[in-house]
């Protein structure tokens, strides 16, 4: 089966997005593209590199300098979705979470003709989700996402930007990544036209 359309998977760090990305692309038959692996040079394109975020982290803050590099995400997110159009798109979670409600329009409107952005979430419960979350950011990248007293993965939880952006929402519980592939498989299927 191959679909026309692109997915995006949308939500808090940790949530498996690029995971399940890589099983629903397979199994749908569409190139995988995580954001996070090929930003780089979109970035630039926005006059900001990872080098620049770390040294205007050092120079305002993490929380800061995170706000000033919201042109450059926003920018990202757009030439991602143009330069892959048949994919399967994972989106870092700060990639919808926006302070600046230019960007956060810049965003919405790129996902515009995307007919499935999936929010991924642990739980709806937020205290199980951020606990579940906070364990598997800490196994797998030794990070808490608290930064100068701020948590960025209770911000990323909270956003009501990325939930408006989301047009579905898959909770996953405790399941295998290749369960919760198998139900966003089904779940385009009864998607196509």
């Amino acid at each position: 089966m191959s679909l026309n359309t692109p997915l995006v998977l949308i939500g808090p760090a940790a949530t498996g997005k690029s995971t399940l990305g890589k099983l629903v692309a397979a199994g749908i038959g569409v190139p995988f593209g995580d954001i996070d692996e090929v930003a780089e040079p979109y970035y630039e394109e926005a006059g900001w590199t990872l080098e620049k975020l770390s040294q205007r982290s050092s120079a305002v803050g993490r929380v800061a300098a995170e706000r000033e590099w919201e042109v450059a995400r926003a920018h990202a997110v757009r030439r991602v979705l143009e330069d892959n159009p048949n994919a399967v798109i994972a989106l870092g979670a700060g990639h919808t979470s926006y302070q600046d409600e230019l960007h956060f329009r810049q965003v919405k409107n790129a996902l515009n003709g995307v007919p499935c952005v999936l929010l991924v979430l642990p739980s709806l419960e937020r205290a199980e989700a951020l606990r579940t979350l906070r364990a598997r950011s800490l196994e797998s990248k030794a990070t808490d996402w608290i930064r100068s007293g701020h948590d960025f993965l209770a911000e990323w939880i909270d956003d009501e930007g990325t939930r408006e952006l989301a047009t579905e929402t898959l909770i996953t519980n405790d399941e295998a990544p290749e369960t919760s592939a198998e139900r966003v498989v089904a779940l385009l299927s009864r998607a196509r036209p």
